[in-house]
């Protein structure tokens, strides 16, 4: 546990002391979803399966989704996109929007850190399609927690989606039905420094990957192998 956390930091470290030459904030982005992964996972017990992380087909981490509203509610976030390609290889980062409203009597302001984990490629394909909803255009569920949460809960995995979320410290599954999420283009642009598609990204082409990526990709692998 102790060498894990040690690497933990390392990589922390290592991400904080980069230029910012890919863009400020894109490279927050990625230092935020890289600590949201090894924030969730150093805990087994209170973690993402395991064996859930091994089948996934895609990841998108959105840190600090900003929940708000006075009556009704809004929700709001910036993440990345993570790919598996057929060779087990997971893809670079691509950037996503986080959007969803409710109505309901709610007041106040909160930050989340959300986490997705795709069991097929068709959430992604619909991602890059346009926008995307959750529970209409793919089911999705709130995940389990814990190395032995499936057996309990659906261990079948029925869903398409799980959805998991960070919220003053505590980790859960959360539901997101009615979110949409779509490929933030802008942020994908200022960070490879050109302009790309989504599947230029998931298949490396003609893109140069910049060291936070590669730490994120190499933080992902980790978990998921």
């Amino acid at each position: 546990m102790k060498k894990g956390i040690f690497k933990a930091v390392c990589l922390v470290l290592l991400l904080a002391g980069l230029n910012l030459q890919a863009g400020e904030k894109q490279n927050k982005i990625i230092i935020s979803s890289v600590n949201i992964m090894n924030s969730i996972m150093k805990i087994p017990e209170t973690s993402i399966p395991p064996r859930l992380l091994r089948s996934a087909k895609a990841i998108a981490i959105i840190p600090h989704v900003i929940k708000a509203g006075l009556v009704i509610g809004g929700r709001f976030g910036r993440g990345v996109l993570l790919v598996k390609q057929k060779n087990g290889v997971w893809s670079p980062p691509c950037f996503i929007n986080l959007t969803g409203g409710s109505i309901g009597w709610q007041i106040g302001v909160q930050s989340t850190d959300i986490v997705l984990v795709f069991k097929n490629r068709r959430g992604v394909d619909g991602i890059v399609s346009g926008k995307f909803t959750l529970g209409a255009d793919a089911a999705v569920a709130a995940g389990p927690v814990g190395r032995n949460a499936l057996a309990a809960t659906d261990g079948s995995l029925n869903a398409e989606i799980y959805s998991y979320s960070r919220s003053k410290g505590l980790f859960a599954g959360i539901a997101l039905d009615g979110s949409v999420l779509s490929v933030n283009d802008d942020y994908n642009e200022m960070y490879y420094k050109k302009e790309v598609s989504p599947t230029d990204i998931f298949n490396r082409y003609h893109i140069r990957i910049p060291k936070s990526a590669r730490v994120l990709i190499d933080t992902v692998s980790r978990y998921t192998r």
